[in-house]
């Protein structure tokens, strides 16, 4: 059995204004990691290579994806399909996110 207590993840290494990623869960068709964005920082991330489903799991902020926009808080959950543009950003209270990758995220990008 894989299995993990998430409120005992600590994602790193922590980027200049405190964004972190870990992934801690993969198999052959799905990977999934836990990021988190400080209150007040800014979201870099570039278009992935792979689908994401971001469920929110503590915080509060927005998200745009290809242009919409929308808040998210705990429990809000949003697909985000390969390649289209989306970053989170107004963020008001600290963003613990559980992003599933498919296929399973490989590379080191920042999220």
């Amino acid at each position: 059995m894989k299995a993990h207590e998430i409120s005992e993840l600590d994602p790193q290494p922590r980027d200049a204004e405190g964004h972190g990623y870990i992934d801690f869960l993969a198999s052959e068709k799905l990977s999934v990691g836990l990021a988190v964005w400080p209150a007040g920082s800014a979201d870099h991330q570039q278009p992935h290579q792979e689908d994401e489903v971001y469920y929110v799991i503590g915080g509060r902020g927005r998200i745009r994806v290809a242009g919409e926009d929308r808040p998210v808080k705990a429990g809000s959950l949003v697909f985000v399909a390969t390649g289209v543009e989306h970053k989170f950003h107004d963020i008001e209270e600290e963003l613990r996110v559980l992003v599933f990758w498919a296929p399973p995220h490989t590379s080191a990008r920042h999220h």
